[in-house]
């Protein structure tokens, strides 16, 4: 039986979907806001979120934002906010469908089934156990760059820019993603500046980057090999 957590503000709601759900074949836990949402996460897995927006506190938006930097767990956003803004921007920050209150029951079991579908059909590729750039090589692993077999020093925040990167070759990654990703927080410029440096590690010459390249006005992709 899948195993759907359902977080939403209004009790009856939540009892409502609860029931309907569990009679049509998923297995139900539930949520009175994002805080009690991220304890369950915490100790349960779940197959996937059904996920009120507009909650007192950190919003529906806000946690599936911060979901998409931990896990691939579906969301499917339930919102009172019919404006095409406000789908836009549910399914920028990751979620993965959205109903608009009212809705029918069916409707939402229907969906639920649709994105669970989706999600056993993308089966992502496990990343390499090293990648190679030249004759750096970057063990994801041990999280460890070598070159021609000997050392390179890595800091803590140069490692976590690198492993974010390995784990998605050829995709762009926001700045916003690359600080919520990795270990080093901060703004846009200090993960610019992280760059720079990481640049002068991997790079033969870091004016010209050949792997860890610009993408003007969306952040940086990473093309080793």
């Amino acid at each position: 039986m899948p195993h759907i957590l359902v977080v939403d503000d209004d009790t009856r709601l939540r009892e409502l979907l609860s029931r309907y759900l569990g009679e049509n074949g998923f297995r139900v836990t539930t949520a009175r806001d994002a805080e009690d949402a991220r304890a369950k996460l915490a100790g349960l897995n779940f197959d996937a979120l059904v996920l009120d927006i507009m909650m007192p506190g950190e919003n529906g938006l806000d946690l599936t934002q911060w979901l998409r930097g931990v896990s691939e767990v579906p969301v499917l956003l339930l919102t009172a906010l019919g404006e095409a803004e406000n789908r836009i921007d549910g399914l920028t920050r990751g979620a993965d469908d959205y109903l608009v209150k009212p809705f029918e029951p069916r409707e939402l079991v229907l969906r639920l089934e649709a994105i669970l579908r989706r999600a056993r059909l993308t089966i992502p590729t496990p990343p390499p156990a090293a990648i190679t750039m030249g004759d750096l090589s970057y063990d994801l692993t041990r999280e460890e760059l070598s070159k021609a077999g000997a050392p390179v020093r890595l800091t803590s925040a140069e490692t976590s820019l690198l492993t974010v990167f390995a784990r998605n070759p050829g995709r762009t990654l926001t700045r916003e993603e690359l600080s919520r990703q990795s270990r080093i927080g901060g703004n846009d410029r200090t993960v610019d500046v992280q760059i720079t440096r990481l640049r002068r590690k991997i790079e033969t010459d870091p004016r010209m980057p050949r792997y860890l390249q610009t993408v003007r006005g969306e952040g940086y992709v990473f093309r080793p090999g």
